[in-house]
Parts: C-alpha cells; structure tokens; sequence
C-alpha cells in the first residue's frame, strides 16, 4: 500500500522506544492507529479518552520513557484536558497527539473541527501543530526533545486528518469537492489551481527518504561548589531530615543507585509520590508517620523534588531555626512559599548522587540516636493503626482490611491509588514493597486515574500482580475500563472501598455545614458491573470473608481474568480532618 501520513507517524514512536499506543479510536486517526499496528507498536484502545492519557502517564512514570495517546479531533481532545493538566501537575513526560480537521476546511464548519492548540496550550507543556507531512517528523522529535528537557510534561502534537492518509486519496477527496475535474468557469479553475498549490504544499516531501532519529534530554547538573557547601552542613546537623518527591523517580532504571547514594548518607527520609517504596518495607531509615513534627524538631532538612507546597504546609512545617537545602528541576518550585538556604536548580537524584560521594562512610553510623527517636514515633503510630484495626461494625473494617491486605501482597506488586477517604486510609497502612510499586495521581488530586494507571503498569509490567484502590465515587469515572482488561487480557484485582458515599467530603461537610447533600451514594453492585464486562466479581460483607476474597481474586488472577472485589466497609474516623487546601 501506499506509505501514508499514519506510517511516518508510527516510524518516530518505534524510533523514539514507544512500545505501545493508547487511543479511542475515530476516523481522523485512523491512519496512526493501523500505521502502528503495522509496524509493530501496539494499539492499546481504551472506553474514554482520558483513560489513554492516564494509561501513558503510568508508562512514563514506570519506564521513564515517554508514552504516548493518540486521540480524536474535538471532542476527542477535550475530553484529554483533566488527565494531561494531571500529568502536567504530576510532571510525567508524555505526547498527546490529537486529530484534526482537514487543513483546507478548518474553521469552515468541519466535523469535529475546534482550535485545539490554545485550548491545550494551558495544560501542556507545548502544543504544536503539524500543517506540511515535511514537520511530521520534526514536530514529533520537537515533542519527544521538549517532554523530556527540564521539568517534564505532556506536549500535544495536532496533526490534521488530510496529512495522514494516503497522498492520491486525498488528492481525489479534494478534487472530488471542489468539482475540479468538471471546471468550466475561471473562477472554478482558479479554485481548482488553488486547491491543487495547496495539495502540492501540504505533500512538498517525499515520505519515503524521511528520517528520524531519537536524541537524549541534557541532564540539570548541580553545582559541585554548592554540594560541598550542603555536605559542611551535614556534617554539623544533629537531627537532619530528608524528604524525597517524584521528580527523584524521574530515571527509573537508576532506583537502585539512589537507594545506594541514601544508604551512603544514612539521613532519615521521608517518601512521598513516585519515590514511595523506594526504600522497600523496612529499611532503617525509612520514616513514615508524623512527619510535620519530624520536620519541626529536625535542624536541617534537604528536599529533592518535592515544593513547598499545601503537602509541607506552604513552608510552615519548617522549624524557625530549621535550615533548608532544596534541590528542583522547576526554578518556580525550587523557591515556592520558602526560600532554601541552599538552593540547586538541579537533577535532584544527581543532587543527591554527588551529595553522597562528598559524604565520608564513616558517617553513615552518625544520627543514630536521632534515627531511633523517629522510629520509635512511627512504631507508635503503627500501634494506634493496629487499635484502629480491631474495631468492629456491621460491615468491613477498612484498616483491618488494608493490614490484612499489607501481609496477603509480595514483593511484586503494583498498588494504584484512587479515591478519597479509602484510598487515604490505604496510604497510611500499606507499604509498598519496592520502588515504582505505588501510583497515585500526584499534586492534582484527580480522581479517575485508576483504570488507566493499572492499565498501563500491567503492560510496563506484564510479570506485576496489579491492584486498584478504588474508592466507591471514584470507581465510577473509570469501571467501563473492565471491558479493556477483559479485552487485553489484564488481569488486574480492582477493591472497590464501597460505603455509600464521598465520605471524605461528607465528614467535614456535615460537621461544619450540618448537611450531608451531594455526598450520599448507594450500596451499588460494582461486582455485578464488572460482571457484565465479563471480569470477575466478589461481593465481602464482614470481615470473616476477607482472607478467602483475597485468595479468591488472586486465583482469578493468576488465570488470566480482571477481578473486582466490592468491599463494604463501615465508616470509620481514622482520616478525620485529612483534607488539605
């Protein structure tokens, strides 16, 4: 067949390491859809637009490689916003590409037809846009080169669905719309000679001697003079705290050399984000409850990827007297809401690299009495969840549950967050059993991530047993994706926290306010739902069924089929006043 627009497309994702695309089909993008199953890039095709976006995110944050969506013109487009404006939040590179209407027809009433790149342009990084199948290439090597330069974030590439099919086929819808064959007036031949330049201008390359080829983002150095400033004042702290964000996880196949460069500092640290599990369950200087009070008594604190935003209390989780060292790839983070002692407008895992080397050995026994002091606080904490845990109710126990759940996981399991109050309550009592095993949706706090998140970590990571935390509003936005398991034979669990209502808003809502409205739901069938697509569905009541459901949903599994557990749990105060702004 003829070499179309949609081969070209899929030739720079197979260059660029793309081992899979995730799309809702339509037929603006058709030509990319079979161009990348023809040459080797799997469709993974998807029940809503979002769900591809997220499924990218997850890819990208698991492989550090940059994933992509490709979605249809308008409203195919629009409904990407909320889950590329997370991915921007989150910083996870990645390439939206987008259909379009016909170069010649935009603005003229065309199906579908919008200005997409201002539209986008607020939640991307960059939004380009292709007009000649000459910029094919270079606006696609220009995504990859920008997603990954810097901070990292989507970037959304237009591509107009007349540059994507076949050059004669177009060539002939055009000359069949205009009439051009039959013209017998000047005017019609002047529009047919106009239609014709514009044709030739649009197909000015020869698509079969087009190259491409993948280049490397330039790494954010830091200042070795500065590091050896950070190391002195290390070397002075007492009761120093580390606190590592996602943008340390920003070079996966590296986990075990940042493990290596902490165990050289040996500073208690705090995980949060994609740096969740890095230190695995039980490593000594893993930190995991109270960490406001941590941060106050601390007398120096170093921040690697991680602002000063609502998480840290916009800076006022610092002591006064507490002495900041910060290390960010966003200048605009770097000095959010409090400005670092030392500050590197850096890598923070090369930051934290070069920390380590400046770091004598003997020093990793230093900080012990401090260490312990830290321990000894989570140990209490762990035994205040335990108490939680032994509460009885009518249904589930929800920190029982998630105890129980903690000792049924190995080390080979990915965990994906998605919800309020159910999720929050997983995040305190589970433990992630090694690096990249936990995804939640980040600084943005978008529900609806789950089935995308899950699908893309079970095809990262086809050996991984894959989990999704639902919360009972949250499994909503994105239960219709059991049919993609199902299709795509994923065999992910899915644990629907199910009691009746947004509860974490509701606490609050009616404390302060004194009404409950808008946060009721129902005691849905969400097993039945799942069911219907043909996954497997358990419904625990009581926390007598608990263990069985859990082997039960395992064994599905492990035979191939997506499960969904429908867990009703009682309310529960463990995460009363949790809600940050």
């Amino acid at each position: 067949m003829e070499l179309h627009g949609g081969d070209l497309v899929a030739k720079v994702l197979s260059a660029h390491g793309v081992k899979a695309v995730y799309s809702l089909c339509g037929g603006h993008i058709s030509p990319i859809l079979v161009g990348c199953k023809q040459a080797g890039v799997r469709v993974v095709d998807v029940r809503n637009e979002a769900t591809a976006v997220f499924a990218a995110d997850a890819v990208s944050r698991i492989t550090g490689v940059p994933c992509v969506a490709v979605v249809t013109a308008g409203p195919g487009v629009t409904n990407t916003v909320t889950a590329v404006k997370n991915a921007r939040m989150a910083q996870s590179p990645m390439v939206l590409i987008g259909g379009a209407a016909p170069t010649m027809l935009k603005g003229r009433g065309a199906l579908q037809d919008m200005e997409a790149g201002p539209l986008m342009a607020t939640v991307v990084k960059a939004a380009l846009s292709v007009r000649r199948n000459c910029d094919i290439v270079s606006a696609l090597e220009n995504a990859f080169s920008i997603t990954r330069e810097g901070v990292p974030g989507p970037v959304f590439v237009e591509m107009p669905v007349d540059l994507l099919y076949p050059e004669s086929l177009v060539r002939s819808w055009y000359a069949e719309a205009t009439g051009a064959k039959s013209a017998k007036t000047v005017g019609d031949r002047l529009k047919s000679l106009y239609l014709r330049h514009h044709v030739d201008r649009m197909f000015s390359c020869n698509l079969d001697e087009m190259k491409t080829a993948a280049s490397e983002a330039a790494p954010l150095l830091p200042d070795s003079k500065l590091v050896k400033q950070v190391a002195g004042m290390l070397d002075q702290a007492s009761s120093p705290v580390m606190v590592l964000g996602s943008q340390s996880m920003l070079a996966p196949e590296r986990a075990g050399d940042l493990v290596a460069a902490l165990d050289q500092l040996a500073v208690p640290a705090y995980l949060t984000g994609m740096a969740r599990g890095l230190l695995g369950e039980d490593h000594r200087l893993q930190i995991r409850h109270h960490r406001k009070t941590a941060l106050k008594q601390a007398d120096l604190v170093i921040m690697a990827g991680m602002p000063c935003d609502f998480r840290m209390d916009y800076g006022r989780v610092l002591g006064r007297g507490t002495r900041l060292v910060a290390a960010n790839r966003s200048k605009h983070d770097l000095y959010l809401n409090r400005k670092p002692d030392v500050a590197f407008h850096a890598d923070p895992l090369l930051f934290i690299m070069a920390l380590a080397r400046e770091t004598a050995a003997s020093e990793q026994h230093r900080w012990t009495g401090w260490r312990d002091s830290l321990k000894r606080t989570d140990g209490q904490r762990e035994a205040e969840i335990d108490a939680w845990a032994g509460v009885s109710g009518p249904y589930v126990n929800p920190v029982l549950f998630f105890r129980k759940l903690d000792r049924f996981l190995t080390g080979n399991t990915i965990l994906v967050a998605d919800g309020g109050d159910f999720v929050a309550t997983a995040a305190y009592t589970l433990s992630p059993k090694g690096p990249l095993q936990w995804l939640d949706p980040g600084v943005f706090g978008t529900l609806g991530v789950g089935a995308g998140f899950a699908l893309g970590a079970g095809q990262a990571r086809p050996d991984a047993e894959v989990w999704i935390l639902y919360g009972d509003g949250s499994a909503a936005y994105s239960i219709a994706e059991m049919d993609t398991f199902v299709r795509h034979g994923l065999p992910v669990i899915a644990v629907v926290g199910n009691d009746a209502g947004w509860t974490q808003i509701a606490r609050d809502q009616k404390e302060i306010l004194g009404d409950d409205v808008a946060t009721v739901l129902a005691r849905t069938d969400y097993h039945r739902v799942a069911q219907g697509f043909g996954a497997e569905g358990i419904v625990v009541k009581s926390n007598q069924e608990i263990d069985a459901a859990l082997d039960t949903a395992r064994a599905g599994a492990a035979s191939g089929k997506p499960v969904l557990i429908n867990l009703w749990i009682d309310s529960s105060d463990f995460r009363k006043g949790s809600i940050s702004m």
